[in-house]
């Protein structure tokens, strides 16, 4: 009977950020500045051909723009955090609570929700004249459906029942709109089935 050679390895994370998009503390400025760095036995190996990472699309299509490097990404963070600092500091001046503008899976669900009430025109500014936007519309609705899909088995119950809650009735609103708008006029002050 042949023994059983036991091996053993190390695996090293070698990502650069943490799954919550901070710069991970063991990866140093140089890593971070300079393209992914090519681990001694991936030196030695013959070079196989692979396709482009799909999140370069720079490399598919030279008019995109290349990713910002992860430098640039915390400094942009890093400014937009100050400046929403800043914006939450006169919000508290002015005697209201900045908690109130922080943005959550409800809220942003609600938001796209007023927007399709809005462009279904049974919504409108105040003072103003109801606009219908059916495919605006619609795109505001699949977003919705696009979300329920992606985010299933992620969201707290509450939040599952309001997107469903959501979804149900603007799907509904759509289809009463879309049909009200498909029926011709019909006349006044007569009855067709007493004819």
């Amino acid at each position: 009977m042949a023994e059983k050679k036991q091996e053993s390895f190390t695996i090293t994370d070698r990502r650069l950020f943490t799954a919550e998009g901070e710069l991970r503390q063991e990866v140093s400025e140089e890593e971070v500045s300079t393209s992914k760095p090519v681990p001694p036995a991936a030196a030695e190996a013959k070079p196989v051909a692979t396709e482009p990472s799909p999140l370069d699309a720079s490399s598919l299509d030279p008019s995109v723009p290349p990713t910002p490097t992860a430098a640039e990404q915390k400094e942009q963070a890093d400014a937009y955090a100050k400046s929403a600092r800043e914006l939450d500091a006169r919000v508290e001046l002015s005697g209201h609570s900045a908690r109130e503008m922080e943005m959550t899976f409800e809220r942003f669900m609600a938001s796209l929700y007023m927007t399709a009430m809005l462009q279904l025109g049974l919504m409108q500014e105040e003072r103003g004249q109801p606009r219908i936007d059916l495919l605006g519309a619609r795109q505001t609705v699949d977003t919705l459906s696009l979300l329920a899909e992606k985010t299933k088995g992620n969201l707290t119950p509450a939040e599952e029942n309001f997107l469903q809650n959501c979804l149900y009735e603007l799907r509904m609103a759509y289809v009463e709109v879309t049909n009200a708008l498909a029926r011709p006029p019909q006349a006044t002050g007569t009855n067709p089935a007493k004819r």
